[in-house]
């Protein structure tokens, strides 16, 4: 994993749209590269993080930017913060963003062939959830879903989340990365009964056959690693084709580290998924580093 991050397209165009969420337009940002006519057969959509409170679609254009090319284009909607309507508004957001972009694939310049949702820590639980939204609801139909640094355990309930690392940095890091967890859950899921919905919980869940195949990014030392690594061990179990790999540690000293680092190193390895769901190129399934 890792190696040279892909430059950034000569032809790039970002393009701000509306999209339609479950109860009213959303901003979102579109991504296209190659020939300007041309439909691309692959469609990302991506959720962005913040903890469901914060958060927007800004955060993710770097690293989109160096992910399309001429056969992917990639979108970025904004979806309701629970400081505005908790759970299950930003999951519903979700799903309408996907049935919308199924109706408007000219607006897109997509065929509509392929569809690949993706997210970071927030967004990846949107990510996975609207999976399951996708195959309980009957479409729109997903070749791909890609998590990066999911938040799935509304119980912060994993050996990861609740220990101590002896180095001061990143003790503090991890302090950080769990409060904001625990904030962020607060505000999305303020009735207790929701934390083991799995529309909000997707790692409680008793139902992932059925799933589309599943890239999942922790990294070593992220308090969300052992639940996206379960999550992973579970799909696994269910018969999904997954692929669990671990980042490296991100950068202390940068701000906002995390999801740099999560976006850098993986910008590779979730291209090689994309080719790989898209049938051009042979997935590795299983846990690795």
């Amino acid at each position: 994993m890792g190696g040279t991050v892909p430059a950034l397209p000569d032809d790039l165009v970002l393009r701000d749209i509306e999209v339609k969420g479950a109860e009213g337009q959303l901003a979102a940002r579109l991504y296209l590269a190659g020939p300007a006519p041309a439909k691309r057969d692959t469609l990302v959509v991506f959720f962005h993080g913040g903890g469901f409170t914060d958060g927007s679609i800004d955060e993710a254009d770097d690293f989109l930017s160096r992910l399309v090319g001429p056969d992917t284009v990639a979108l970025a909607p904004a979806y309701t913060l629970a400081t505005e309507r908790p759970f299950p508004a930003a999951v519903e957001d979700a799903h309408a963003v996907l049935l919308w972009a199924k109706k408007n694939k000219t607006k897109l310049a997509w065929s509509g062939k392929r569809l690949v949702v993706a997210g970071i820590e927030a967004g990846a639980n949107l990510a996975a959830v609207v999976s399951l939204m996708a195959r309980d609801r009957g479409g729109p139909s997903l070749t791909g879903q890609v998590l990066i640094m999911p938040m799935l355990d509304p119980g912060l309930s994993t050996c990861s989340m609740r220990e101590v690392p002896a180095c001061p940095d990143k003790a503090a890091v991890a302090d950080m990365v769990a409060g904001t967890c625990a904030a962020g859950y607060r505000g999305y899921l303020p009735n207790a009964a929701d934390r083991t919905h799995p529309y909000a919980s997707p790692l409680q869940s008793s139902r992932l056959k059925n799933l589309p195949p599943a890239l999942i990014l922790s990294a070593e030392d992220d308090p969300l690693r052992d639940e996206a690594e379960q999550y992973g061990a579970k799909l696994i179990r269910c018969g999904i084709t997954t692929t669990v790999r671990r980042l490296p540690p991100p950068p202390l000293e940068q701000p906002g580290g995390r999801s740099d680092c999560a976006c850098y190193f993986a910008l590779n390895e979730i291209a090689a998924f994309i080719r790989g769901v898209d049938g051009t190129e042979t997935p590795a399934p299983g846990f690795g580093q």
